[in-house]
């Protein structure tokens, strides 16, 4: 549970460094060519980003934190669970609603990864990536525990 839990810290922390990237580029790009649009007029004076590091920097370290974190989710949920799983209900994987989101997490931080290393995905298109991730993450605690019934979650208890 501390693994998955470290995961989702990572992910947290790894989300505000991608959206924060993503306003921080199109602040850069506005101070060099001058502001086009409301957004990067307003983004272009707002005085505490020039705090922030840099896009690149805040992508590059996102990047490094998802990758721990990657791993932290695939030892915390994906293998352990599964040993958890095999000894709690006889087997490994039961196709259970909150099994199948976590591994699609596991499948859209891996894609992430691999466009990120192998395909050259950077700047925004790595960071939408990883944001993606974040909200398959929000639809697993906030929905499938909740909406969907199974092993895992708290649907159908009463109210």
């Amino acid at each position: 549970m501390s693994l998955a839990a470290s995961a989702i810290g990572l992910f947290v922390l790894t989300f505000a460094m991608n959206v924060l990237q993503l306003v921080q580029a199109r602040r850069e790009k506005a101070l060099a060519q001058g502001p086009s649009g409301w957004f990067e007029r307003t983004v272009s004076r707002w005085q505490f980003m020039h705090l922030v590091p840099k896009a690149f920097s805040l992508e590059s370290w996102a990047y490094r934190l998802n990758a721990v974190g990657f791993v932290f989710w695939t030892l915390g949920p994906m293998i352990t669970g599964a040993i958890w799983a095999q000894q709690s209900w006889g087997r490994y994987w039961g196709w259970d609603p909150k099994e199948v989101w976590t591994f699609v997490i596991w499948v859209v931080y891996a894609g992430y990864l691999h466009a990120r290393a192998t395909r050259g995905w950077t700047g925004n298109r790595a960071a939408w990536l990883s944001i993606i991730g974040f909200i398959c993450i929000i639809i697993n605690y906030a929905v499938v525990n909740v909406y969907f019934p199974g092993l895992h979650s708290y649907a159908g208890l009463p109210e």
